[in-house]
């Protein structure tokens, strides 16, 4: 139950790193086919700015609107504020108190576990006391371990965090947009369920290949995270217990688990790199959605009049300085 807590808070963790650093990958106008239009030279793009929370809460009042990033992030912290965002009130009730109260009483039944495991490690601490002392059998019986208690808060805990899990793809599936597909809601669905994006943006031949790669690699990171434990252990009892007598040397059971735990190692980088790859494929195709190619391939050459830039052309003399020049201009089509 331990390392599913830190998995879980290192998971919320680069959830929000993510929300609140990449500002880019939630701007709606980047990479929109505009390549008519008149662009102002002196105009420069904002992409740092970062939201106060005067911004963030005045966006819950509905008074400004904020990207899909920013309540996607503040909805990790506090969960239900995208429902708020997009007035989905109704929902809220469901949130909380799914939430509160599967975590509630999955918290109940792992603290009934651990009273009882606390329990029968007191029992067999007075069991050892007593032999070393009186050298006869203990007379009391060992109290039973609640393991059943341990699986109904584990599992009670597992649903409260699909139901986290699913306010926040509420939030995004809910939120609005005038663009479509939208690279932040393509960007946040592959980071909530691999292949998703991909699905959102409408190439859906792309899910079995990042799915066969994910199940492939997590494959060989659980096989070889198996043998290295076993190994491992190999190697402690080899090398600390005088009876041991197994066929494997501590030499050799030390030689596999270094190899295993290397390949682990690689597993987890591709794991970890196959997930990341969907997810720029997802911000990407998003943005790209509306890239215009065409057949159309044409080049024009005519002559043209050049102005020279006088504050920016160096000159030694004061011979032709402020005249036009006659050249060639060639455009091309693509």
């Amino acid at each position: 139950m331990r390392k599913f807590i830190i998995y879980a808070i290192v998971s919320i963790a680069g959830l929000i790193g993510f929300a609140t650093s990449s500002h880019a990958q939630f701007r709606e106008d980047v990479y929109s086919n505009s390549a008519n239009r008149q662009v102002d030279s002196t105009a420069t793009a904002d992409t740092s700015r970062t939201i106060s929370f005067k911004e963030y809460f005045g966006g819950l009042g509905h008074k400004n609107t904020l990207n899909a990033g920013v309540v996607f992030g503040g909805s990790i912290i506090l969960p239900g504020t995208a429902q708020i965002y997009n007035k989905d009130y109704w929902k809220l009730p469901i949130v909380y108190g799914g939430i509160g109260a599967l975590a509630g009483t999955g918290g109940y039944y792992l603290n009934q576990y651990n009273k009882s495991k606390k329990e029968y490690a007191k029992w067999e601490t007075n069991k050892l006391n007593y032999e070393l002392e009186f050298g006869g059998t203990y007379p009391y019986e060992a109290p039973i371990v609640n393991t059943d208690a341990k699986t109904t808060g584990t599992w009670l805990m597992v649903g409260a965090g699909l139901i986290y899990w699913g306010s926040l793809l509420d939030g995004v599936v809910s939120y609005d947009t005038t663009e479509k597909p939208h690279a932040g809601k393509a960007t946040i669905y592959s980071l909530l369920l691999p292949g998703l994006g991909q699905i959102y943006n409408g190439e859906l031949y792309k899910v079995p290949i990042y799915w066969g790669g994910l199940l492939t690699s997590t494959y060989f990171l659980t096989t070889n995270h198996v043998n290295y434990k076993r190994f491992k252990n190999i190697h402690n009892e080899a090398t600390t217990s005088d009876s041991y007598t197994g066929p494997i040397s501590g030499e050799t059971a030390k030689w596999y688990r270094d190899v295993y735990r290397r390949y682990r190692d690689y597993s987890i980088v591709a794991t970890a790199l196959i997930y990341i790859l969907q997810v720029i494929d997802a911000n990407v195709f998003a943005y790209m959605h509306d890239f215009e190619v065409t057949d159309d391939i044409s080049m024009n050459l005519e002559p043209t009049i050049i102005a020279p830039d006088n504050a920016y052309a160096m000159h030694t003399g004061t011979g032709n300085v402020g005249y036009n020049a006659v050249g060639m201009k060639v455009g091309l089509r693509f």
